[in-house]
């Protein structure tokens, strides 16, 4: 046959460390109709630094995939919530082959067409808090490539017709499909007229929506005559495939014919009958192959006479499960992204007879509605019963629905069809299915009443239960609870929903409270990050009486403003805001860095005229607050200012250290029992918060860092200026008629020039 090579790629991402589905990449292919194969290479690289992070560490990387719908996945193992239905996965995991780049590749074998979602993460590390900046990250980047290669021209088998095949020797299997359009309820593969060397040496396999696989449903034509394969309960509106293979070794050409019967549930005793060639008769989607075999490794000529095609009589055998009931449609109510109602006509409320099931669709959007959680919902109202031992039984199924002939089966599932169960009677009146990630198309609900007895269930008589039906869309389950944060997600045009959990709470729902806070572990670690700052009253105190009246209401603004933002920031429940929560921070990071500057412009003494005009002080608010605006975690927001204070700071002290000729401070007391306690004080505080602090130990670690910082604020803050009556004239100065005359106490470091004596100015 014709094979055609498509080629896709995705934009290589940063992977993080797995915390909850809110911090996977999410990658979304689309594959085409009559692929055979899908090859996907998986590429991963080390980056630091803008090059190649060789020496960064090996960390395994899980690559998930899913057709139809992102997957549901569980690396940590949690438990979900009640009720919750967790579909399957393919999951691979990535080993590194080179220091800096490794590749793996997952082969598909005749892959369902449609959507198909590739998540992946890094595993969960310890949480470690790191700031900004402050090094080189290791950044794991990974990129997807998709390559398919698809058949053309595939043969259509017309219901209710013959095709004729010849296999030449040097061939190995003919691929056919044919189209089940809604309202069937059997599909009969047929093999007709087999001529061979060894009779009829053929494999017959039929699969759904793709190619055959070797596990698909197979028939050896040598061991039954006639050779017949039949699909019960097939998927509406989707391709069927039709695989004819020919067992190995068998010499000579092998003639045969392949015929296709489709019932129509709707007409039990009636087959469907031949479909014309317009696709617009039969409801087809436009992408018809050729209407001749198609033998793979050989495309005989169209003119070839083995191609002719005649119409045969059809059969029709009475099979169970062959009525279909009417399928009562929904109405959709958008409300918003991922809020959709669907409403019943005539409802909520169902009436379900004894003596037949109601049957219901849901349609769900492609692509649109994959990213939310299908809720389901029944209650039974238990005063129509009357009395009765009633059971209404549910069965949720994609694409076709789930029922019996004999309305006695209380199971959901087939040897190609698995659903989803629900059951509500006179004790458990309620019952609900939450479907994370729903595959989207045809969703059929079918209820059914029967009665308990000694024997087991049975048909009921003459009782009409009702029942309440409730089906929605929404972003998460339950909206996450009050431990969790319902997050809308994109990746390209793709949107999804998840949970992020806090306080300790893990799961799809954030339900499981395996490693949850109680109570009074956040009362107290709530408690510990805003009392902490109450280590601020003694610098405010020792400010004020020092006559630093503007540090003091710098002391104070960080105070507050640390103090509320730390009581809103909590991740419980113990939780209190007193303005929007960027409000908050935003005058916590301003304050905490303007205390950093003030102090150490004030341990600077700079001369009178610069001080009094505030320019510096005035200067860094400004600086400060376009910096935060920038990026408030970011490492030199702290570094930059404090490295430009202590420049200034160490300005002013060699200038008077110059002129002076003695160190200053001059005296050791000063450096033994102030600075030098102060400057170890804060480096202690810088290395706890930019190498120790983690999730785990934040709120221990962080408040230690309150109190460290307040501390050394204390030590480092210059003393009281205090007039003196000694004043020595020491360096004089003459200009403009006045006798300069300096303060020998300001000199030594021990005063305040702002507050200097009058008598230290001498008139000429």
């Amino acid at each position: 046959g014709l094979f055609v090579t498509d080629y896709f790629t995705r934009t290589p991402r940063k992977l993080s460390p797995f915390r909850s589905f809110a911090s996977i990449e999410l990658f979304h292919f689309h594959i085409p109709e009559d692929t055979v194969i899908a090859v996907w290479n998986l590429i991963t690289f080390k980056e630091q630094g803008g090059t190649f992070g060789d020496q960064c560490p090996d960390r395994s990387i899980t690559v998930y995939f899913r057709s139809g719908a992102p997957s549901v996945i569980n690396p940590l193992h949690t438990h979900f919530p009640r009720d919750t239905a967790v579909p399957g996965s393919f999951a691979l995991t990535l080993t590194w082959t080179l220091p800096n780049r490794t590749t793996g590749v997952f082969n598909v074998t005749s892959p369902l067409p449609g959507d198909w979602f590739l998540a992946a993460h890094l595993p969960k590390d310890e949480g470690k808090i790191s700031v900004k900046g402050l090094y080189e990250e290791c950044q794991y980047l990974f990129q997807p490539q998709l390559i398919v290669q698809r058949l053309v021209n595939i043969a259509v088998l017309y219901p209710g017709h013959v095709t004729e095949q010849s296999m030449a020797p040097h061939n190995h299997s003919c691929l056919y499909k044919v189209f089940v359009p809604s309202y069937t309820s059997r599909v009969l593969v047929e093999v007709l007229r087999c001529r061979g060397a060894e009779g009829c040496p053929l494999w017959l396999r039929v699969r759904a929506k793709a190619p055959p696989l070797h596990n698909s449903t197979t028939l050896d034509c040598r061991e039954h005559t006639p050779c017949q394969l039949a699909q019960d309960l097939p998927f509406w509106q989707h391709w069927y495939y039709v695989l004819v293979e020919k067992h190995p070794g068998v010499p000579g050409t092998v003639f045969f014919q392949v015929t296709v019967q489709l019932t129509d549930c709707s007409r039990p005793s009636l087959a469907r009958p031949p479909f014309l060639p317009s696709s617009a008769s039969m409801n087809m989607p436009h992408s018809f192959g050729s209407a001749g075999g198609l033998a793979l490794g050989d495309s005989p000529p169209p003119t070839s006479p083995n191609d002719t095609k005649h119409q045969v009589p059809i059969p029709v055998t009475s099979h169970a499960g062959e009525r279909c009931w009417p399928v009562r449609p929904t109405l959709r109510n958008e409300l918003d992204t991922f809020s959709v109602h669907f409403y019943i006509f005539f409802g909520p409320n169902v009436s379900v007879p004894p003596d037949r099931p109601a049957v219901f669709v849901i349609n769900l959007l492609p692509v649109l509605d994959s990213g939310g959680v299908l809720n389901l919902e029944l209650r039974l109202n238990v005063s129509s019963l009357c009395g009765e031992n009633v059971t209404v039984f549910g069965c949720l199924n994609h694409e076709v629905p789930l029922t019996s002939g004999d309305n006695t089966s209380v199971t959901c599932e087939t040897e190609s069809l698995a659903g989803f169960l629900l059951s509500v009677n006179a004790t458990a009146s309620l019952s609900r299915l939450r479907i994370p990630y729903p595959q989207t198309g045809s969703w059929y609900l079918s209820l059914r009443s029967l009665c308990a007895t000694e024997h087991g269930f049975e048909p009921c008589t003459n009782v009409t239960a009702e029942v309440y039906l409730r089906a929605y869309l929404s972003p998460c389950i339950n909206d996450c609870g009050i431990y969790g944060q319902c997050k809308l997600l994109r990746t390209n045009n793709y949107l999804y929903a998840a949970c992020e959990c806090k306080a300790g709470w893990n799961g799809w729902g954030c339900t499981d409270n395996a490693e949850a806070f109680s109570y009074g572990f956040q009362l107290l670690s709530t408690l510990l990050l805003c009392l902490s700052n109450v280590m601020f009253v003694p610098p405010v105190a020792i400010a004020v009486r020092s006559h630093y009246l503007l540090e003091a209401a710098v002391y104070i603004f960080t105070m507050f403003f640390s103090t509320f933002y730390h009581a809103c920031d909590q991740p419980g429940i113990v939780v209190f805001c007193i303005m929007e929560y960027d409000v908050l921070q935003f005058c916590d990071f301003l304050g905490s860095l303007m205390s950093v500057w003030v102090t150490v412009i004030a341990m600077a003494r700079l001369q009178p005229i610069v001080k009094q005009a505030s320019v510096l002080y005035l200067l860094g608010a400004m600086l400060l607050a376009m910096a935060l605006q920038m990026d408030r975690h970011g490492l030199w927001n702290l570094l930059g200012p404090s490295l430009f204070a202590l420049g200034i700071m160490a300005v002013a002290w060699t200038a008077r250290t110059i002129r002076r000729r003695h160190c200053y401070p001059p005296t050791w007391k000063r450096w033994a029992f102030y600075l030098c306690p102060g400057a170890l004080i804060a480096a202690a505080a810088v290395l706890l918060y930019a190498f120790v602090e983690t999730e785990e130990n934040y709120f221990y670690i962080h408040s230690i860092w309150h109190l460290l910082i307040a501390g050394s604020v204390g030590f480092l803050l210059p003393p009281r200026a205090k007039p003196s009556r000694r004043l020595g004239p020491l360096p004089r100065r003459k200009g403009c008629g006045y006798q300069l005359c300096v303060n020998e106490q300001e000199e030594l470091g021990l005063v305040d020039p702002a507050v200097a004596s009058i008598n230290s100015i001498c008139t000429s």
